[in-house]
């Protein structure tokens, strides 16, 4: 967000989304929730660090509050990679909306997935310049609503590509500086966390998190509502990464991005045809590293001489077979490596949280049945319940912004309405490289250590920060 006032220039003072204008909450007749402002101070949010904490009575008090205003309607913006999305949700969980964009960024992204395996952020940015504005309208008018009747706007500032995330936040500040309305800053790993509490409505803290995507491999402890451990994390590439891959050298149909194509060829071949190896077994931590399986991959598909250039419907019976037995060897190693991890992880927040019963498994990865399949087995095997948002739910979308940014909204982590006529040229508060929680002393690893430069402070360390901070000037 761009820094609005002069004693918000820290890093830690520039996320605080704790400053709110002064906004009196108001229900006529029709129930719809009316927004008055006043032109005063803005204030710090009094009763913040009171919902901070992990007492059974956080639970109840966000009972209460879900009670009190059971109107709350928070439109969400996407745009952190190459999907350009936006959705309305409610406080009572319902989504009133749901756009992800098609036409011209579906076929620059399959442009780019067949050209390079990879998304140019140059021309992410472009794809997404293109159809925001239509995207948010359109979810406003599936929703069969206008910005008046929103209640605050949820954007992604973090992880992401930065040429991306701009888009999303300009837009968002567009509309709440126009409809002078709250503004949230979203995390986009918190918000694939969190996208599980709207559709598992048992699911409270503590729960453990497995966050599986093209670029990230997160193990985490959801302690509370902005309160996170990280157990593991991957050290070089995730396994999206390591799926999109195996699907171009593969020479596969990449519309569709490689891991459904990997996940669908590898139904043809046998798992245990060609002997990769299982990444990092020497290492009794919970962190992920898929840059060597690539390799050995790669190095597969050349000693069976496969030419890429030839689609898979080109392709003779016998060079299929050799790719689908390529596909389903790849898979089994990969998502094994995902089942030890697991498995360790869960060890490890039992430790920390004996209460925990759930593991929620989000992230586009997410989708893969063979993924769910096995890491169900895990769970079971360990006394715990598996929670997999939709497939719908599971790839970068609007929901799961919207959810997160009313979720912290009702504990008051907000920004008032960004200034009218706000500079095309301002400086804008964005976060691509962004953790999400504090590192585990028995998780963190030398490899990874080294690569901290321009690394934005953790959303948990902020807050907590910031609830310190809030609680001293309260004395």
């Amino acid at each position: 967000m761009v820094s609005l006032l002069p004693n918000l220039s820290s890093p830690i003072s520039r996320l605080r989304l704790l400053w709110r204008p002064s906004i009196h909450l108001t229900f006529k007749a029709t129930s719809k929730l009316q927004l008055h402002n006043k032109a005063v101070k803005p204030q710090l949010f009094k009763s913040f660090s009171a919902y901070c904490s992990t007492s059974a009575s956080n639970v109840q008090t966000q009972n209460q509050i879900l009670g009190e205003n059971e109107n709350l309607v928070v439109l969400g913006i996407e745009t952190s990679c190459d999907d350009t999305a936006a959705a309305v949700v409610n406080s009572n969980g319902e989504i009133l909306s749901q756009v992800i964009s098609s036409q011209v960024p579906y076929i620059i992204k399959a442009e780019l997935l067949a050209r390079y395996g990879g998304v140019a952020p140059k021309m992410a940015e472009e794809a997404h310049a293109l159809v925001i504005d239509q995207v948010v309208q359109e979810a406003l008018d599936k929703a069969n609503l206008t910005e008046k009747d929103l209640t605050a706007v949820a954007v992604t500032i973090g992880p992401g590509l930065s040429l991306c995330l701009r888009i999303g936040v300009r837009k968002a500040r567009s509309v709440a500086s126009s409809h002078n309305l709250p503004l949230v800053g979203v995390h986009h790993m918190e918000a694939h966390t969190l996208v599980a509490r709207l559709v598992e409505r048992e699911l409270q803290f503590p729960f453990m998190a497995l966050l599986v995507s093209g670029g990230h491999n997160l193990l985490i402890l959801a302690r509370d509502l902005g309160d996170y451990i990280q157990l593991g994390t991957t050290i070089d590439d995730a396994i999206g990464e390591a799926y999109d891959k195996t699907a171009k050298w593969l020479g596969l149909d990449l519309r569709r991005s490689g891991g459904p194509a990997v996940e669908e060829l590898a139904q043809e071949g046998d798992a245990k045809s060609v002997k990769f190896k299982v990444p990092m077994k020497q290492h009794k931590d919970c962190n992920f590293s898929y840059a060597g399986l690539k390799t050995q991959v790669r190095l597969a598909i050349e000693a069976k001489r496969i030419n890429a250039g030839i689609s898979l419907a080109s392709a003779s019976d016998e060079e299929r077979q050799a790719r689908a037995d390529i596909a389903a060897s790849f898979q089994r190693v990969a998502v094994l490596h995902l089942e030890e991890k697991c498995e360790r992880a869960i060890e490890w927040g039992l430790n920390i949280e004996p209460s925990i019963n759930h593991l929620v498994v989000s992230g586009g990865v997410a989708s893969n049945k063979y993924v769910r399949a096995r890491l169900d087995e895990v769970v079971k095997r360990k006394g715990l319940k598996l929670v997999c948002p939709p497939p719908s739910l599971c790839t970068d979308n609007g929901v799961m912004v919207a959810w997160t940014g009313l979720e912290h909204f009702r504990l008051g982590r907000f920004d008032p309405p960004p200034p009218a006529n706000e500079p095309e040229d301002a400086v804008l508060d964005l976060r691509p490289r962004w953790p999400l929680g504090e590192e585990y002393a028995e998780g963190k690893s030398e490899a990874r250590s080294m690569r901290t430069a321009r690394m934005h402070p953790s959303l948990t360390s902020l807050i907590k920060a910031s609830i310190k901070q809030e609680s001293q000037s309260a004395i």
